[in-house]
């Protein structure tokens, strides 16, 4: 396939995921002493360890993609 029908959907979903969980992570080194915004949150930095998860979860994402289309152009050998 080429074009847009053979894009993987991971790859946008990943680096969303990764840009996404990138700013959220700064922002939760960047507020780490404040105690009184994580007060609700019973003093747990919910930005640092969620923006952590999310930038893990879309390096996975991204290596799945990068994985599978490495598989892909293995098998199908190039048209013309």
């Amino acid at each position: 396939m080429s074009g847009a029908a053979g894009m993987d959907l991971r790859t946008p979903i990943g680096a969303l995921f990764v840009a996404l969980g990138a700013l959220l992570l700064g922002f939760g080194v960047i507020s780490n002493g404040d105690t009184v915004l994580y007060e609700r949150s019973t003093n747990l930095n919910i930005n640092l360890v969620w923006g952590g998860v999310m930038l893990v979860f879309g390096v996975v994402f991204l290596g799945l993609a990068r994985r599978s289309a490495s598989k892909q152009s293995a098998v199908e050998p190039s048209r013309r």
